[in-house]
């Protein structure tokens, strides 16, 4: 089921805010995009290395936003689990800590941890929308910037 032609604005717009936003910031130099043809994921990664990507997904159908970090690399995100255990945290605590970091207050975020694709590894959190009218409210906008944010001072020492 495509987007419908109500959607499509409200989905380019919250796009075009979010990766023109970050031009010039120097973590994000370059990005692609991974939508899947039905439209019910469209990914925007940012590269973090040669197998590490930082990503807002948007799943309108649903509708949610996800944020988070993803690596190709099943080394990596092992080694990622084993320091989020020998920090003492639960995954929730240690992208809480992140978040804080970025400015944004969020106790015991909800952290998805699995694999998508049969070949990503992800550590994301998933927020709920109301509808897609919310992408245009600049509270939520700014929340999901600080959530990638977050993301990426949470896991910036072992990327």
């Amino acid at each position: 089921m495509p987007l419908s032609e109500e959607q499509r604005p409200l989905v380019s717009d919250f796009r075009a805010w979010l990766e023109s936003g970050l031009a010039g910031d120097n973590r994000f130099v370059s990005q692609e995009r991974d939508d899947r043809e039905d439209d019910s994921t469209l990914a925007t990664r940012w590269p973090v290395n040669e197998h590490v990507w930082l990503e807002v997904a948007l799943r309108p159908f649903l509708p949610q936003v996800r944020v988070g970090i993803l690596s190709d690399d099943r080394w990596k995100s092992e080694d990622w689990e084993e320091k989020i255990q020998e920090s003492g945290d639960t995954m929730s605590e240690f992208v809480e800590m992140g978040l804080h970091e970025a400015g944004l207050d969020w106790p015991e975020p909800p952290v998805e941890h699995y694999r998508a694709q049969l070949k990503y590894f992800y550590f994301a959190t998933p927020v709920e929308l109301d509808s897609l009218n919310q992408l245009q409210d600049a509270a939520f906008r700014h929340k999901v910037r600080k959530m990638l944010d977050g993301y990426y001072k949470a896991f910036e020492a072992y990327l």
